[in-house]
Formats: structure tokens, C-alpha cells, sequence
């Protein structure tokens, strides 16, 4: 009817104007309707998928039951049926190596029967990358390994050492064996410590996962070969270069690390292969592949269905097997280089000292 209350009460049908300086607002509201939310089911973990993890021979035709596929009819596996999954099997048929699916198709699998695996394999592979082999297996020949033999001469020591019935060449092997028996056995105990965390604290039903000991020790076993390759060449570097070989491997120790991180993003790259730390690397992805076969099915699902899981960059299939693809032929590869390397290195350090007249 035209009036208006500032501090009161409103009550009137038509247009309302509002002085300069004044505002209005609702105020009790006398109709109210209640609108039912929409089930959460609808868009957390609404298309599962029909692996359970462990027997392949059970997967059937994905398809897009929560309808936002159909809704667009997506073919982009190409196989002519929309709303798909391809599952691509080994020769055997009990290893999933690929999975194609069409957008949209599982693309929220329940994180509960997916996730809980994947972290644990992603925390223990990528600490022992990281950790044991790209931070301890450089660094502590660094500091243990250069001097072996160039402290004792710049000690004064030397001759006293040599004045036994000892060759030089084996006084060198007796050093490095010396070094990595102490070096070695701190690695060990560090793996068995880290095994029991996470055989205790790891997704599962039993009490302790004793898959986790197998990765573990595969990790402490390519972190002694880093330690022993790395050893022998920074021993060599530091009888070669007395004065600079601390600068030579620091600059070598960075080139590792780099090479290291190019093995896990390009593990087929030619570059890394010139460094240890590539060899270090495939073979804990060759342990992690035979202590844990499905893993490839792991990271196949993340990369497939688009969920965020760190196990693809950390962990991918050993390049290395000489055609089979078996794990274990590339284990047995990268051990191999490893110690060719040890020995190739511990050679030219006994040829140095051979020939180098003691001061």
C-alpha cells in the first residue's frame, strides 16, 4: 500500500522504495520447503572396479553404470563399443600389462580397496629410491670411501702400512673391504628396522606383511652395490686427483642424482645409463616386480582411471630384461653391471697405486 516501516515490521503488496542511508532485509519468512540432497553415492566411489587386486581370470565388461559416460556415448579405446574397458593381458592371462577405458568409465574406484595398497608400495619404493640409494648410497662413500688410501698418505701413514708383507693391490681391496663391511652392515640394520615399521603398520589383514621384507632387503642389496661401486670409483678418484678428487665427486654425485631422477620419469632413456644410479634403480624395480607381480596392475589402474597415486613415477617396469620381459633377468643384469663397474673401477685404482712412488 505504499508505507514502510525502517525499524518494525513490514506488511504490503507491490514495489517498496528505500530511503538514502537505509537498507532493508527479509526478515521471518512464512513458507518453507525442504529439498532432499542428493545421495552421496552418486558421486563418491560410484563405479568400482571389478578387479579385487588378486585373480584376473575374474574381470569381466567394464561398463559405465553411473550413466556420465553414456551420457556423451565415449569411445576413446577405439574398439567400437562406447563406455568401455579393455583389459589387456599377458601371454599366461594371469598379469593385467595395459588398460584402456573410455572417459568417464571407473573414473572413482572405491580409494579404500585401492589407495590404502598403493601408498604402502609407493612409501616404501620411493624411500628406498630416494633415501637408501640416491641419498645414502652417494653421499656416504663421499665421506667414507675418497680417503681409503689418499689420507693415509697425507697422514704419513703409508709407509708404515706397506712395510708389511702386503701387495699394493690388495691393500686397496683390504680398504674397500673394510669400508664396506662398515658401511654395509649400517645399511642392513637400517632395512631390517624399516621392514618391521612397515610390515607393522602396512594394509593388511594379518598382524605383519612379510611381503614387505623381500622389497626391503632388495633395497638394502642394491644400496650395498651403490655403496660398493660408488666406493671404488671415488677411492680411484682420490688416488688419481689427491688435490681435487673431493671436487670430482661432488660434481659426480650430483650427476648421479639427476641421472637418477631421468631412470624414474625415462627408465628406457640412453643418458642414464651411463650413471650407477640407473642400475641401482631397475634393480629395485625388478625386486619390487617379483616380490609383488601385481604391481604393474597398480599403476596401469592410476594411470587408466586417472587417480592421483604417486606409484607411476616411482615405480615402473625394469627396462632391462634382454627381451624376456622377466624381472628376474633384469635383476640378474643390473647386478651384473653393478659389479663390473666395482671391479672395472677398483682395477685402475690398483694400476694408480701400483705404479705411484710413496712420499
Amino acid at each position: 500500500d505504499g508505507s514502510y516501516f525502517v525499524s518494525g515490521k513490514f506488511r504490503a503488496s507491490g514495489s517498496v522504495s528505500v530511503p538514502d542511508g537505509h537498507y532493508m532485509q527479509w526478515g521471518h519468512m512464512t513458507l518453507e520447503s525442504y529439498v532432499e540432497p542428493e545421495p552421496a553415492s552418486m558421486y563418491i566411489d560410484e563405479d568400482g572396479i571389478l578387479w579385487d587386486g588378486e585373480d584376473v581370470s575374474e574381470i569381466g565388461t567394464e561398463v559405465d553404470d553411473d550413466g556420465d559416460c553414456l551420457a556423451t556415448m565415449n569411445d576413446n579405446n577405439g574398439n567400437g563399443i562406447p563406455c568401455d574397458v579393455i583389459w589387456i593381458l599377458d601371454a599366461d592371462g594371469d598379469e593385467i600389462i595395459e588398460i584402456r577405458a573410455d572417459y568417464n568409465v571407473n573414473e572413482d574406484p572405491e580409494e579404500s580397496k585401492y589407495l590404502g595398497e598403493s601408498s604402502h608400495r609407493t612409501f616404501i619404493i620411493g624411500t628406498g629410491k630416494m633415501a637408501f640409494v640416491m641419498m645414502l648410497g652417494i653421499f656416504i662413500p663421499l665421506f667414507l670411501a675418497l680417503g681409503l688410501v689418499r689420507d693415509e698418505t697425507e697422514n704419513g701413514t703409508l709407509h708404515y702400512l706397506l712395510s708389511k708383507p702386503i701387495h699394493r693391490a690388495e691393500f686397496i681391496l683390504y680398504r674397500l673391504l673394510g669400508y664396506l663391511l662398515l658401511a654395509g652392515t649400517y645399511i642392513l640394520v637400517l632395512v631390517l628396522l624399516m621392514a618391521l615399521v612397515t610390515s607393522l603398520i602396512g594394509p593388511g589383514d594379518s598382524l605383519i606383511r612379510l611381503s614387505d621384507f623381500p622389497v626391503w632387503l632388495g633395497i638394502g642389496l642394491a644400496t650395498v652395490l651403490v655403496l660398493a661401486a660408488y666406493g671404488a670409483l671415488y677411492n680411484t678418484l682420490g688416488l688419481i686427483a689427491p688435490k681435487y678428487g673431493v671436487y670430482f665427486c661432488i660434481i659426480l654425485g650430483i650427476w648421479e642424482f639427476i641421472m637418477g631422477m631421468f631412470t624414474m620419469t625415462m627408465p628406457s632413456a640412453s643418458v642414464p645409463m651411463l650413471s650407477i644410479s640407473h642400475w641401482a634403480l631397475q634393480l629395485i624395480d625388478a625386486i619390487v616386480l617379483i616380490a609383488w607381480p601385481d604391481t604393474l596392475q597398480y599403476t596401469q589402474i592410476a594411470s587408466a582411471f586417472g587417480i592421483d597415486s604417486g606409484l607411476p613415477f616411482f615405480w615402473q617396469p625394469p627396462v632391462h630384461t634382454l627381451g624376456t620381459q622377466s624381472p628376474v633377468a633384469a635383476l640378474l643384469v643390473s647386478i651384473t653391471v653393478l659389479l663390473l663397474i666395482t671391479v672395472a673401477m677398483m682395477g685402475i685404482g690398483q694400476a694408480s697405486f701400483k705404479n705411484r712412488e710413496i712420499m
